[in-house]
């Protein structure tokens, strides 16, 4: 039975506490959509994804009414499309294109999926991908990308990553008008999962049903509220306030999963329980760490809060769901989240210790701006130090950073909305250039022998 408090409650956390469905994303398989006529391929891919997510918005804006909760984006997570370029002829761009058009017609923020996966290697279709993501993503709004360069299982492939330290570079090169906005739809992933519904990471795995709806939650605001009501509550009692947190918002997420999937007559995947921040006050996760006793985000002890933070999110969540999925954890996007940027800005938080941090988050370095005349070794030996942290840990971690073209350390890019801004941050200044050039594979660690 519900009760007034109840209702209360959740009046609340939406009202002053910035609680949201941060995203519902359709994940839609392009298998059947792979013909060798380029054509031929783009024009299937276009009717079928317009055909299952032409009621995606409405049916997001129906559930927004009717139950009163704010469902900020509505997405499309596609096959990754190096697999159809491998099999068709011709610029792999065209689907990029394709992809867009399909986003306009359906009004969807964004479509996930110009996405390859090289762990291992580079098949048929892969490395022309890859290359075409600078273009794709410079002619292109609403268009997403990911690459997936290594895993616990294959090791990295350090060819690939030495690759995108060219192509994150690139990309925001060609897209330095707008203040390098390419670079924030490109993310470079180790263990990639295949159904998280956050951009710009989300692809539709292989291993997918045919059509199926994924859900992000939110809730940053809701977990520092609850936390201040406990000023002088020990560690273990912080623990146990977020997992009861993280439970009630869970089950917000598998109220709307689950009712857009029968008013959409597709199956219900899963639901992401990553905290997700946005630059708005009181929707941050550095500010959770500053309230479980931090002066500042990115001091000593920084780590160990967000591990108990990461943690108790789980196991909240998993007791109010039984399709947990995605990446499921805390993000920690530094342009992204208030309490991150000032952090940045003040000189609390450095790069290297938000790479100590992406150990026991859900993520990585995630929306990071780095001085514009960063080499592109240095980019790959980036991408490379937070893939090593994915592979041994078995976990995922990814990398998304801006290179902020024409401009120096200090400085600061600014995207509006919820990509928000930030300072342009330090990087170590010594190469890594002979390290990246060596290429190769680097073997799978020995824990990824399970069998």
């Amino acid at each position: 039975m519900l009760n007034t408090y109840d209702i209360l409650e959740t009046i609340r956390m939406i009202q002053d506490q910035c609680l949201d469905i941060r995203t519902i994303t359709m994940g839609i398989s392009l298998l059947d959509c792979i013909d060798p006529d380029i054509d031929r391929s783009c024009d299937k891919v276009y009717e079928k994804v317009t055909r299952l997510a032409q009621n995606l918005v409405k049916v997001g804006e129906d559930i927004e009414t009717e139950y009163g909760i704010p469902i900020i984006n509505k997405r499309i997570s596609v096959t990754p499309i190096a697999i159809l370029a491998a099999a068709a002829k011709g610029n792999p761009v065209r689907f990029a294109q394709t992809l867009q058009r399909c986003a306009e017609t359906c009004n969807v923020n964004f479509i996930g999926g110009y996405s390859a996966l090289v762990q291992k290697g580079f098949s048929a279709g892969d490395e022309a991908l890859i290359r075409s993501i600078p273009e794709a993503l410079a002619v292109t709004e609403n268009v997403c990308s990911s690459v997936n360069i290594g895993s616990t299982k294959t090791g990295i492939n350090l060819d690939a990553v030495g690759l995108m330290g060219k192509i994150v570079k690139e990309t925001a090169e060609r897209t330095a008008d707008r203040d390098c906005i390419g670079a924030a739809k490109l993310v470079v992933f180790c263990n990639a999962p295949e159904d998280n519904p956050f951009m710009a990471g989300a692809f539709h795995g292989v291993g997918e049903p045919d059509c199926m709806i994924n859900v992000g939650v939110s809730g940053p605001g809701v977990v520092r509220a609850a936390l201040a009501k406990y000023p002088d509550a020990d560690i273990t009692r912080i623990a146990d306030i977020i997992k009861k947190t993280a439970f009630k918002i869970t089950r917000m997420g598998q109220l709307v999963g689950t009712e857009a999937s029968r008013r959409l007559g597709v199956p219900f995947g899963i639901v992401d329980l990553s905290l997700a921040p946005t630059p708005a006050v009181g929707d941050s996760v550095a500010h959770i760490l500053e309230e479980i006793g931090l002066e500042k985000c990115g001091t000593h002890g920084t780590t160990a809060t967000l591990a108990l933070l990461n943690d108790a999110v789980k196991k909240g969540g998993v007791m109010a769901s039984s399709k947990v999925g995605g990446l499921s954890g805390a993000f920690i996007p530094v342009t992204e989240d208030a309490g991150m940027i000032d952090a940045a800005q003040c000189g609390a938080l450095s790069i290297e210790k938000l790479e100590a941090m992406t150990a026991v988050c859900s993520v990585g370095l995630d929306m990071i701006v780095v001085p514009g005349d960063i080499p592109a070794d240095t980019i790959a030996a980036i991408i490379a130090d937070e893939a090593a942290i994915g592979m041994v840990n078995h976990k995922t971690t990814a990398v998304r950073l801006i290179p902020a073209i024409g401009k120096k350390e200090g400085e600061e890019l600014n995207f509006g909305g919820l990509l928000g801004n930030g300072p342009v941050m330090k990087i170590n200044s010594y190469s890594s250039s002979k390290f990246i050039s060596r290429g190769g594979q680097i073997p799978a660690p020995l824990q990824s022998l399970k069998n």
